[in-house]
């Protein structure tokens, strides 16, 4: 991770701490970050240097509009501003990371084709953890977590086709 990325991780942890709505401003923070990496037009949008900095920072208020705080809102439009989008999803997955343990929990990370329920990989791994659930259809059924550098693998389409590669 850059020094630059940790920077701005660390400065918006703080803010949000002072704040008091960290774990709001994660989960919203988490889903721009995946919208951006999901979509190519919006990443190219928000990245491109040859849009005035207003008209994308007119594009981050109109994806959050007021379905964000005004905080998450604001710190997305100044990472974009400084022409930093590109590293906005670096600088979320630090945040997240930063604001898991500063609660001494492990973030995963989990692609699911459903939502599910949270509370259920801290039951099963006995431990605090802070789940990011990433709805994915293409996983089919099943979950893909990842915990720091731990995939577990449990989705249907893996199944599939470790069957094929049997036969």
């Amino acid at each position: 991770m850059s020094d630059r990325v940790d920077a701005y991780a660390s400065a918006m942890l703080t803010v949000a701490q002072a704040e008091g709505v960290v774990e709001r401003v994660e989960d919203e923070l988490f889903k721009v970050a995946r919208t951006v990496e999901g979509s190519d037009p919006l990443r190219s949008t928000l990245t491109d240097p040859a849009i005035p900095v207003e008209r994308r920072a007119g594009v981050v208020d109109e994806l959050l509009g007021k379905r964000a705080l005004p905080l998450t809102t604001a710190i997305t439009s100044f990472i974009v501003g400084a022409g930093r989008a590109h590293d906005l999803p670096a600088i979320v997955d630090a945040f997240v990371a930063r604001a898991a343990e500063a609660r001494a929990e492990a973030v995963a990370e989990v692609r699911t084709a459903y939502p599910l329920d949270a509370d259920a990989l801290g039951r099963a791994t006995g431990k605090r953890v802070t789940v990011k659930v990433i709805i994915d259809p293409t996983v089919l059924g099943g979950i893909v977590a990842r915990v720091g550098d731990t995939v577990i693998d449990g989705s249907v389409r893996s199944r599939l086709e470790q069957l094929r590669e049997t036969f």
